[in-house]
Order: C-alpha cells, then structure tokens, then sequence
C-alpha cells in the first residue's frame, strides 16, 4: 500500500471517532428521554486490495475502517415482555379500579350504609309495636323507611354512574387506540422509506416501540418484525396495523345499563364490543382477553360485576318489599306499604305508600289501638325469627344484602390482589427494559474518552505520514547538489 493510503487509513479511523462522538453526544442528550434507546456505531475493518508494482510486496495491509450504522441496543424479547405484562396490568387495573368505586358505593360497614338504614328500619318497627297507640312512632317508622328507600335509590344511581363511567372511558380507550394504530402505520412507512435510502431510523423505531406498547396495554396485542423494517400489530390474530396500513375499530352495543338489564335478557349485541370498521368487516367482533378494553368489557357486559350488582339491587329492593308487603298488607287490609315498578327497576322505582303516620297500621283494628302484631311480625323478619305459612323462616332481607356486600367485597379484594401483582410484574419488565436500553453516563464517558483518543491518533497518524511525504516530495534528491 502507497503512502498516500496510509493517508486514507488514518483518516478513515477520523471518521470513525467522529462519528462515535456523535452518537455518545446524541446518548448523552437523550440520557432523560422517555423511551429513549441508548445507541453505538458498528465498524468493521476494512481489507486490503491487490498490490502491483516495483516497490510493492507480498505484505497488504488493510485499508482502515468503515461505519456499517448506527446500531439501537434494545432487546426484542424484553419489548415483547412489557407489551405483555402491560396488557395485563392494564385489566386487572381497570377491573379493580371499577369493583372499588362499586365497593365505596356501599359504604360498608358505616352508619350511612344500607345496613345500619336496615337496622333503623326494623328498629323503627319494633318501637310502634311497642307503641301501637301513639302517633310518633308511625311517624319516626316513615322517616327511616324513606331513607331508607333513598339509600337503595341512591347506591342503585351509583351502580349506574359507575357503568356509564367506565363505559365513557370504553370509548375514549378505543379513540387512543385508533390514533395508536394511524401513527404506528405513519411511522412504519417511514422508517422503511429511511432504511431503505441507507439512513437511521432509531429514533423512529423507539417511537414505535411506546406506541405498540400503549396499544398492548388496551388490547393485549402482539407485534411481529417484517424484513422490511415495518411491524404487524396483531388483536386476536387479525391485523390492527399491517405496514402502512392501520385498521380502525369502534365500540359498539347498548350505551345504557338500562339497555343491558332490560328483561328478558338482551338479545346478542346489546353488550358492549369491539368491533371493525372496515368495510369488508364492518360490525365483526374483535376478540380481546388482555387489556384496559377487555377489563372495561368484561365489567361492562351482561353478567359482569357492573351488571350484577345493579341485578343485585334491584333484586333486594323487590325482595324488601315483598316480604315486608308480605305480612303488612293482609293484616293491615288496605295496601301495601312498599310499592315498585317490576322485579327490572325495583331499586329505582321504590317508594313508600303510606304519606303520614296516621295511615300506617300496626296491628289489626279490629283487635283494638294497642294491638303491635304487624309491626312486630315485621320487626321479626329483620332479626330473622319470621317464619311463612308453612312454617318455614322466612330469609331476613339483611342477610340477602350482607351476602351481597361480602361476594363483592371479596371480588374486590381478589382483583386488587391480582392487580397488585400484575402491576409488579409489569414495572419489574419495564425495569429489566430500561437497565437494558438505558443511557448509563458513566459509561457513555468512557466511550467519550476512548472515541477523543482515537480522534487524535488517528490524526497524529495523519500528521506523520503528511511529514513523510513532505520528506519523500520535496527533500528527495537534493543530497550532492
């Protein structure tokens, strides 16, 4: 190899330090970007050519080194771990968010629980039996019947709200994922339009990288790497995004819990669902099982814990009232005392006939003022002692409730739980990503120190063979003149 390679040589090895310095300053920048993957150049040597002429011989040196790109140190198979983990935080967090807002709704066990309202209300009860001829008892009776009525009014009403709420966030879910999807296909037309012109396209790809991670986390959905640079987002096994090409979803069926609860049971479609929008698939479910969305469908559908409890309500509101209707309106001979709509809306169709103390009845009038047995055959279902006309005991309506609260409860307990431990798992993956793609500055000074080094040796090179053809040009010859 000529002089004038040794030349090219050392300013190969230039170019080569220069651009490490670029991408540890580029490392450096970025050391608090979120999402930022940490970079290196990649090198190789570069080999020697044939050598012909009178001065050459048998011995080739290479001819310095050459950039092959920028190379991003992160790890497919942690990226795919947090997608995972995330889709599963994401619907244990959206399930046990819901169950908790249904279990503060009861307010159990406080003085302004549905329990303690019982309570008053048998106890309300058992005072008019005991004071069948006096009017404040019947008065005091009504008082706590009506709150009590607006206590089950009210926890119904928050059932309600709950499932509009999380039925609200259903839709803004699937707005966030549609415009995932746009920017995932922008993005792959991109980064294939770079990588094929010869360019980087890093910090494309970490861009990508959190968007299919913000899809994972509502969907559950899968990534899969194409030769060209591009992924394939996955939901069920069918494309959300394929190339430069993304898929738009909706959320569809009933937008009431009215709608769901409506007796007899809908008819399919009226669960709330992901479908496509696609017009060679419009209206076709999407199946998902991992997910903020699928946590939000599953709390949302028919039989789902929103729908249960609202069932629930409304279930012992009619059972309240009959049996309560049960044993007042035969004795009494002139009406029940709770009415309600159907066995469908009794939580919110609940009411009290009687209006003032006067028209509550305690016994029977024929048997006189004093007589108390209704109010205390009613009180005595309250502490569970009633028995029907077959002998048998008669369920008292706090132990239907108590069941209620403690199922709930224990689902609420079960999903925190399950929810606690998915959210680790998550942030231990998110942890062994960022250990993995994270900018350590300590050793990005390192780098910095060897590429600096590098830079001036090689330019020290450069400066020792400009001298030997200084030498060789101009000072050949001049011996004997």
């Amino acid at each position: 190899m000529s002089t004038f390679g040794g030349l090219n040589t050392a300013y190969s090895g230039l170019v080569a330090a220069r651009k490490g310095l670029d991408v540890v300053g580029q490392n450096i920048a970025n050391a608090n970007t979120q999402g930022y993957t940490r970079q290196r150049i990649e090198t190789s040597a570069l080999s020697p050519t044939a050598q012909t002429g009178m001065f050459t011989n048998n011995i080739r040196i290479g001819q310095g080194v050459t950039v092959d790109g920028v190379a991003r140190l992160g790890s497919a198979q942690l990226d795919a771990q947090v997608r995972f983990s995330s889709g599963t935080a994401g619907y244990t967090a959206v399930r046990a968010n819901s169950l908790s807002a249904l279990e503060g709704s009861l307010k159990e066990p406080t003085e302004n629980g549905l329990s303690a309202k019982l309570g008053d209300f048998w106890a309300g009860w058992q005072n008019l039996a005991n004071g069948a001829d006096t009017s404040a008892p019947a008065a005091l009776l009504l008082g706590t019947a009506t709150e009590l009525v607006g206590q089950i009014k009210q926890g119904f009403q928050a059932v309600s709200s709950e499932w509009s709420s999380v039925r609200n966030d259903l839709n803004g879910m699937v707005s966030e994922l549609n415009n995932a999807a746009t920017q995932v296909a922008d993005l792959n037309a991109r980064i294939r339009s770079t990588l094929a012109s010869g360019g980087s396209a890093n910090e494309m790809l970490d861009q990508r990288s959190a968007l299919t991670t913000t899809i994972a986390a509502l969907t559950g959905a899968t990534v899969r790497d194409k030769a060209d640079g591009t992924v394939d987002v996955l939901i069920g096994g069918n494309a959300l995004v394929s190339g430069d090409k993304a898929h738009a979803l909706a959320a569809s069926g009933s937008a009431t819990l009215a709608n769901v609860m409506t007796s007899p049971r809908p008819e399919t479609g009226a669960d709330p669902r992901l479908v496509w929008q696609d017009a060679s698939r419009a209206s076709t479910p999407v199946v998902v099982d991992s997910g903020e969305i699928a946590g939000a469908l599953s709390m949302l559908g028919v039989g789902g814990p929103i729908v249960s409890a609202a069932d629930s309500y409304n279930s012992f509101a009619s059972d309240l009232a009959e049996k309560v209707n049960a044993i007042y309106a035969p004795a009494a001979g002139d009406g029940a005392f709770f009415s309600f709509g159907t066995t469908d809306n009794a939580a919110a169709s609940l009411s009290v006939i009687p209006t003032t103390g006067a028209a509550v009845r305690a016994g029977d009038a024929s048997l006189g003022v004093y007589d108390g047995s209704i109010a205390d055959a009613i009180a005595q279902l309250g502490a569970g002692k009633a028995v029907g006309t077959d002998g048998a005991a008669i369920e008292s309506p706090d132990s239907v409730w108590s069941t209620f609260v403690t199922e709930l409860g224990v689902a609420t307990q079960g999903q925190l739980q399950q929810a606690t431990t998915a959210s680790s798992s998550a942030t231990a993956a998110a942890g062994q990503q960022l250990a993995n793609a994270s900018v350590d500055l300590d050793e990005e000074n390192v780098n910095l120190l060897m590429y600096q080094h590098a830079y001036q040796g090689a330019a020290r090179v450069m400066t020792a063979v400009d001298e030997m053809l200084d030498t060789l040009i101009n000072r050949t010859g001049l011996v004997g003149r």
